[in-house]
């Protein structure tokens, strides 16, 4: 029996010695309390990240540009859609709607000389991407979050 009450009161002394340090322990410091904050707020933003999915339009976009009578050039575009991975194939359902709103707004760009001179200028794009994307959020709402041009050619008669 003495030979068991020797180990039983060795345990008995660590285990009280750990709680009492647990107990005891000083509170964080500032600085560990805001990069444990950091972490965590990285860590949710790589999760949201994540979530992105991207969904790329089936077939190219061919828009004319027409001066006076003629067609004179032709603008062809690849889109591809960012939008969350739970979204996907809801926007592959309206993808005809989403052609349709995307040819007038792209039809109403060429009409307007949006596709003239340098219309590959970042201000003429980010003009045709934010345009793009209120005609997508009137068909799909706030599924797609923003709008890639991938393919991007005018070709002049």
């Amino acid at each position: 029996m003495k030979k068991l009450l020797i180990p039983i009161f060795i345990f008995l002394g660590l285990g009280a010695g750990v709680g009492g340090g647990m107990v005891l322990r000083p509170p964080p410091s500032p600085d560990e309390v805001a990069k444990k904050e950091e972490m965590a707020k990285a860590a949710a933003e790589e999760a949201a990240k994540a979530d992105i999915a991207f969904v790329k339009m089936n077939n190219q976009f061919i828009v004319p540009i027409v001066r006076g009578e003629r067609v004179s050039s032709l603008v062809v575009l690849s889109l591809s859609l960012q939008t969350n991975a739970n979204s996907t194939e809801a926007l592959y359902k309206k993808e005809p709607k989403l052609r349709d709103a995307f040819l007038r707004v792209l039809f109403d760009h060429s009409y307007s000389g949006g596709f003239n001179g340098a219309f590959a200028s970042s201000p003429s794009l980010d003009t045709l991407r934010r345009s793009l994307l209120e005609a997508a959020h009137t068909v799909a709402d706030e599924m797609i979050t923003d709008i890639l041009i991938t393919d991007f050619v005018r070709q002049d008669a």
